[in-house]
C-alpha cells in the first residue's frame, strides 16, 4: 500500500500491515511508542473531539503529541457537525508529524452516540459520506481513513464501505460488529471478508483479534490487507512483535524489557503520576504469573517510582508464567 499526497512525502505499508487500535485510557503517548518500537506499522491516537480540537482545548491538544518513532502516525477524530469538522481539521493542519486523518464511525459508547458521533454516523449515510469528503478536502495530511462498525441496529455493511470509498478515503478499517453488539457479539469475519471483495481500496480487519494464531486466521479468511489490534494488544503489546518477526514464541526477558520500557515511558511523560497510571497495566502483565496476586496488591500501595520500578523489574525478571 503507498500513498503519496501534495507534500510528496510518500507512505508506504508492507502487507500485512499491523495497526494499534485506538483505546481511551490505555493508547497515550507511552504504549503507542513501545509497541511501535516492537513492531506495529501504524499508530493511532486515542479519539479526540473535533468540538474540543475546533476550541483549541489544551486536553486535547496535549493528547496530540506523538512519539518521534511514530511515524506515520495517525489522529482519529470523532464529530457529527460538518463545520466542526472542518474546523478541527484546519487546527490539524497546523500539526507537524500528524500523516492520516481517521474518522470514528464506529464507537459505541453512548456519550458520543448521544451527540450524532461515533457509530451514529453509520444511521445517516449521507451525513457520514459528507464529512469524510469534508476532511479529504480540507486536510493537507497524507491521507484519510475511516474506521467503521457493519451497521447501527443490524448490518448493512457493504453500503457502509461503499460509502467510505465513493467520498475519498484512503483506506477504512472495520469493527467486525454492530453497534448494538458493542463489544461482546461474536464478530462477523465473514462481513469484513465480504467489504474487502466490494471496494477497491484496503480494508484493515479489526475486532477480537487477540493472538498470534488469531491474527494469522483473519488475514487468510477475510483477505484483508492487515489487521489492527486494540484489547488484544493490552498487557500484550508483544503481539506486534511475534507478527512481524513471524514467530509466536516470546522469550520471557523480551517481555520483560518490554514492560520496563513502558513503565519508563509512562514516567517520562507522566511524571511521578504515571506510577499510579501504570497500576492497570501492572495487573494485565501479570496475568498468569506466579504470584500475580501478592504484586498487584504490593504495588497498589507503592507511589515512589523508584521502589515501583525495582518492584515489577524484579518480579518479571524472576517469576514465571504458568497459564
Amino acid at each position: 500500500m503507498t500513498f503519496k499526497n501534495l507534500s510528496s512525502k510518500v507512505i508506504t505499508f508492507q502487507k500485512p500491515v499491523y495497526v494499534l487500535a485506538p483505546l481511551a485510557g490505555f493508547t497515550d503517548l507511552p504504549f503507542r511508542s513501545v509497541v511501535k518500537k516492537f513492531g506495529a506499522d501504524l499508530t493511532v491516537s486515542e479519539m479526540l473531539s473535533s468540538n474540543a480540537l475546533a476550541h483549541n482545548s489544551q486536553k486535547t491538544l496535549h493528547m496530540l503529541k506523538k512519539s518521534p518513532i511514530e511515524d506515520p502516525y495517525s489522529v482519529q477524530i470523532a464529530g457529527a457537525d460538518v463545520g466542526i469538522v472542518k474546523s478541527a481539521v484546519e487546527l490539524l493542519n497546523e500539526q507537524d508529524g500528524i500523516d492520516i486523518i481517521d474518522l470514528n464511525c464506529g464507537c459505541p459508547v453512548p456519550k458520543v452516540v448521544g451527540h450524532g458521533s461515533g457509530s451514529s454516523l453509520l444511521l445517516n449515510l449521507p451525513l457520514m459520506g459528507e464529512i469524510i469528503k469534508t476532511i479529504k478536502d480540507t486536510s493537507n495530511k497524507n491521507m484519510t481513513s475511516v474506521k467503521i462498525r457493519l451497521g447501527f441496529e443490524k448490518k448493512n455493511h457493504i453500503e457502509i464501505a461503499k460509502t467510505v470509498e465513493e467520498n475519498g478515503a484512503d483506506f477504512i478499517a472495520v469493527h467486525g460488529r454492530t453497534r448494538a453488539g458493542k463489544f461482546k457479539a461474536e464478530v462477523d469475519y465473514d462481513a469484513i471478508k465480504e467489504i474487502k471483495e466490494s471496494v477497491s481500496i484496503p480494508v484493515i480487519a479489526n475486532g477480537d483479534i487477540d493472538s498470534y494464531d488469531k491474527a494469522k486466521w483473519v488475514l487468510e479468511h477475510t483477505g484483508c490487507d492487515g489487521v489492527m489490534i486494540g484489547r488484544g494488544a493490552v498487557g500484550a503489546p508483544w503481539i506486534f512483535h511475534q507478527l512481524r518477526s513471524g514467530s509466536k514464541d516470546m522469550d520471557n526477558m523480551l517481555k520483560h524489557d518490554i514492560i520496563m520500557e513502558h513503565f519508563d515511558k509512562m514516567i517520562e511523560f507522566y511524571g511521578a503520576h504515571g506510577v499510579a497510571m501504570f497500576r492497570k497495566h501492572t495487573h494485565t502483565y501479570s496475568k498468569g504469573y506466579r504470584g500475580a496476586s501478592v504484586l498487584r496488591n504490593k504495588v497498589n500501595k507503592i507511589n515512589d517510582v523508584l521502589e515501583y520500578r525495582g518492584v515489577i523489574d524484579e518480579f518479571f525478571k524472576s517469576n514465571e508464567i504458568i497459564s
